[in-house]
């Protein structure tokens, strides 16, 4: 039995990778077999002519796995572009097929996996012959999501956006994470309350700038 959740967010800088790393890291601190997966990454770093993806890689160390960064990405592109348009600059096609293989194959391998899309949810896989858009990749894989969103002024437009989006797409949302959250700060103590009254769906965790540490999230899991 293996338990995923998607990671997605209000915007490419929202912190996505960085609260995947948190999480895998807190799960796996508190016993459980957490991996982590990452459909499509661009802007891939170049160390010693050979390519990294850095955000993966990035997970991985700060949850203390000892393995190959590029055995958890299944498409790696050097552009710092969207997934569509660094696969047809490099002439490589993102398909359904390589990511749910890909998903199968990591799920042997972990009892929980933290699975991190790539910008926000309205991001463009394959806009060729054969359309991929992320909510397909989250679609297809059967996962609910978390909305990774900033904490600060315009949040309550993005989050609300992004929420609703989900819910056109027929995903479920779990939860929400506010990042960059500052307790003292009026404006965004009453941009959490907002975001709930508004969306309907829990702020299920509010993560102070710098932080390495999380809540317990291991209820947001969902069977797959």
């Amino acid at each position: 039995m293996t338990r995923a959740i998607f990671i997605t967010a209000t915007g490419t800088d929202a912190g996505k990778t960085y609260i995947s790393a948190l999480i895998v890291k807190k799960m796996r601190e508190l016993g459980y077999n957490c991996g982590y997966f990452k459909p499509a990454l661009s802007g891939a770093e170049i160390v010693d002519g050979k390519i990294i993806p850095g955000d993966c890689n990035y997970v991985l160390k700060q949850a203390g796995i000892t393995a190959p960064p590029e055995n958890y990405v299944s498409y790696i592109f050097k552009a710092a572009v969207s997934p569509h348009l660094a696969s047809e600059i490099e002439n490589n096609p993102i398909k359904i097929e390589k990511i749910k293989a890909d998903f199968a194959r990591i799920k042997k391998e972990f009892d929980y996996i933290v699975v991190e899309g790539a910008g926000g949810i309205v991001c463009p896989f394959n806009l060729g012959k054969e359309k991929l858009m992320l909510p397909d990749v989250v679609k297809t894989l059967g996962l609910d999501v978390i909305i990774v969103a900033s904490a600060s002024l315009g949040t309550i437009n993005s989050t609300v956006l992004t929420a609703e989006y989900a819910k056109q797409q027929s995903i479920n949302v779990k939860g929400i994470i506010l990042n960059q959250y500052d307790e003292k700060d009026l404006m965004q103590k009453d941009n959490k309350i907002q975001i709930e009254k508004l969306t309907g769906i829990k702020v299920i965790a509010a993560v102070k700038t710098g932080s390495s540490d999380i809540e317990d999230l291991s209820e947001i899991f969902k069977e797959v």
